[in-house]
């Protein structure tokens, strides 16, 4: 099995487990382990190796409970999901590379794949929610002017309580166009999202749009992360999608979620004008300030969305100079911390060659992370059960 290491035979994945290969067949017949024929040899199967370890770590687990405390925290996974894959520093959804999806796919047909898991299936087509007075409080951030306007609209959409997946996927486009509509303040949206934003951002531009679109699609989803795992949380208690992204914006908000690409691009705009960026990034950490926007756990090796999104711009800007001054920041950076730029610096870097409006990084990144938050409630209405961690008590004694 050495020429994949995807796969295991039947032995190896029983030594792994510790048991003996009729456990194993009785495994893949509940559907624990997923198995296949060998190429060329029928009679003979080979089994995935990520649910081998999935199932070895559970089993572990519950010998040694402490450990699923710990998974809270950066740990194995706790929640079975079929959206978003993680694997050899690559991002795919439903299988598909989320890279070539950003280059070649319509925004549409993602959010169709993503919450059915078939890029034909059409629900664009739905109804519009937009309020024409969306602008009205453009005082507040994105962020808050979306919360309250999502309120509002959940209480006069008559379907917002029906948790059927398709229901709830034509749910999700409205919640889409809503947001559009908040972040474009208009309630006059063109054909698609990514070109009503480009047609209030930057004037219409068609590789605005394009970079827009690109944007979006890389910030679906990536995995249980903390929105995502609110959103979930959320759909568990059976609230409706409204009340998903409301509290999935909440969480993405946070200085240690989505807030992280506002400190980004502050970043960039300071160091604007600096000639030696390494000595800039170097004088920051020795006052013991963070150099946001490198490194990121989930892609030791670079995060495929950032060098997706930094290709694109070199590709249809390679003469801007907010470009060149980006990447001559993530080079200064990479060599002073040996780390990669993160999703979040490809996003601001976007944003500034753009000249998109303040505060544009955590809108593209909510809007575009509304989709997998309607994907993640898809999944959790089907299991109709509520999310019910228990805490391990450490307090005082009775």
């Amino acid at each position: 099995m050495s020429d994949n290491s995807d796969w295991m035979s039947a032995a190896e994945a029983a030594k792994a487990l510790g048991i003996h290969r009729a456990t194993l067949y009785a495994y893949v017949s509940r559907g624990l382990i997923r198995s296949e024929a060998l190429p060329g040899r029928r009679r003979e199967r080979r089994y995935s190796r990520q649910d081998v370890e999935r199932l070895r770590r559970r089993n572990g687990e519950r010998h040694d409970p402490e450990k699923v405390g710990r998974t809270l925290q950066w740990g194995v996974p706790i929640l079975e999901s079929a959206i978003t894959l993680i694997a050899d520093g690559n991002l795919y959804y439903r299988g598909r590379d989320a890279s070539g999806l950003a280059r070649t796919a319509s925004l549409e047909s993602v959010a169709a794949l993503i919450w059915s898991g078939s890029a034909e299936s059409d629900v664009s087509d739905t109804p519009l929610h937009v309020i024409s007075g969306a602008h009205s409080s453009a005082e507040l951030p994105f962020i808050s002017r979306a919360q309250s306007v999502l309120a509002v609209v959940a209480e006069r959409d008559p379907l917002a309580c029906d948790l059927r997946p398709r229901s709830v996927a034509s749910t999700g486009w409205r919640i889409l166009n809503l947001l559009t509509s908040v972040a474009a303040e208009t309630a006059e949206l063109d054909e698609t999202v990514d070109q009503t934003l480009a047609a209030s951002w930057a004037g219409g531009r068609a590789r605005a749009a394009e970079m827009i679109r690109a944007a979006l699609i890389l910030s679906a989803d990536d995995g249980l992360n903390v929105s995502a795992f609110t959103a979930r949380c959320i759909a568990s208690a059976g609230s409706n999608p409204y009340a998903v992204v409301i509290g999935g914006l909440a969480a993405l908000e946070g200085t240690r979620h989505g807030g992280t690409a506002i400190r980004v691009n502050n970043l960039l705009e300071e160091l604007r004008r600096t000639r030696d960026l390494r000595r800039a990034l170097s004088d920051r950490l020795r006052r013991g300030e963070a150099v946001e926007g490198f490194g990121e756990e989930l892609y030791p090796a670079g995060d495929p969305r950032a060098a997706t999104l930094l290709a694109m711009l070199r590709e249809r800007f390679g003469k801007s100079a907010e470009l060149a001054f980006a990447e001559s920041l993530a080079a200064a950076g990479q060599s002073l911390t040996g780390e990669k730029p993160t999703f979040d610096f490809s996003l601001a870097a976007l944003c500034r060659v753009l000249r998109l409006p303040p505060g544009t990084p955590l809108t593209l990144l909510a809007i575009g992370r509304t989709i997998g938050w309607i994907g993640h409630a898809i999944e959790q209405y089907a299991l109709d059960a509520m999310i019910r961690p228990r805490a391990r008590y450490v307090g005082d004694a009775p």
